[in-house]
């Protein structure tokens, strides 16, 4: 249960960030840790803006709990479990990084950069959790591989076309309108442009997925059900991807979209787990 706690709030947060940053509300708190000088919380000055934004790091703390807990959970089992302990470190020692990335967003005024760190590191501590929830189902020990070789080189190659999406998916979204707050000016790569470049790989990936979703049921491979939720997951994205590249980036769209961004990464993480299976 605390592993799932885990995951649900580290997607929890990416849906707030993104509401944040399509609300308009990235310097709705201006300072931090605290909200403004002076002030823990949002004062009436600072409105709606000032609401969402603590609202969202209000979530840290609870994420920040659980990733603690699971490490506690993880260290008590480690002489059975020390690929469950080194994995629970590696998402806490992630969290804290978060917290310190949040402050120097707000400091450096929403640099393009940063925010589009911030996202990327939340999408790979998602990924990372969701491992964590993969393994306990395993029993532990060696691992050997479950699938042809060729399968695993498909799949690998999959999982680079889907970093390269993602990656270009947070220079478009830096390059287009929703900058966090209205005073924030993207001087970055054109928008228009960049939304064709993410396209590109988004419709490879769909193929190479497609191919091992045939693969998976014509063999009967290990992966084959997260194989499918995943060709399901990444279909959405593509219509997602044309309905707000066509009707101006609505916001809700664009926050479903990177939600649905980090899934579709850590579906593909439990993809390459299933790979291997333990060894008889």
């Amino acid at each position: 249960m605390l592993a799932w706690a885990s995951f649900v709030l580290n997607v929890l947060i990416i849906a707030t960030g993104g509401t944040v940053r399509l609300t308009g509300s990235g310097l709705g708190c201006t300072d931090w840790p605290v909200c403004t000088p002076g002030s823990l919380v949002p004062t009436p000055e600072l409105g709606i803006h000032g609401i969402i934004e603590f609202a969202n790091r209000t979530i840290s703390g609870p994420l920040l709990l659980a990733a603690l807990l699971v490490v506690f959970v993880s260290w008590r089992i480690r002489q059975q479990r020390r690929d469950l302990l080194v994995i629970s470190l590696i998402v806490l020692a992630l969290v804290i990084l978060q917290a310190f990335v949040g402050a120097f967003v707000v400091w450096e005024e929403l640099s393009a950069a940063l925010v589009g760190f911030h996202y990327t590191v939340s999408v790979v501590i998602v990924c990372i959790t969701a491992a964590y929830l993969a393994r306990t189902v395993d029993a532990p020990g060696p691992r050997e591989l479950a699938v042809p070789r060729g399968f695993a080189i498909v799949t690998h190659v999959t999982t680079f076309v889907m970093a390269v999406t993602i990656i270009f998916g947070v220079v478009t979204t830096a390059s287009g309108p929703h900058s966090g707050d209205e005073n924030v000016v993207r001087d970055g790569f054109d928008a228009t442009l960049m939304s064709h470049v993410h396209a590109w790989p988004g419709y490879v990936l769909a193929v190479l997925i497609a191919v091992l979703v045939v693969w998976s049921a014509i063999a009967r491979l290990r992966p084959l059900r997260w194989t499918l939720a995943l060709l399901a997951i990444t279909l959405v994205q593509i219509a997602i991807g044309i309905y707000q590249a066509r009707n101006g980036l609505p916001p809700f769209a664009v926050g479903v979209h990177m939600v649905l961004a980090a899934l579709n990464a850590a579906a593909l993480t439990v993809v390459v787990l299933r790979l291997k299976k333990p060894a008889a």
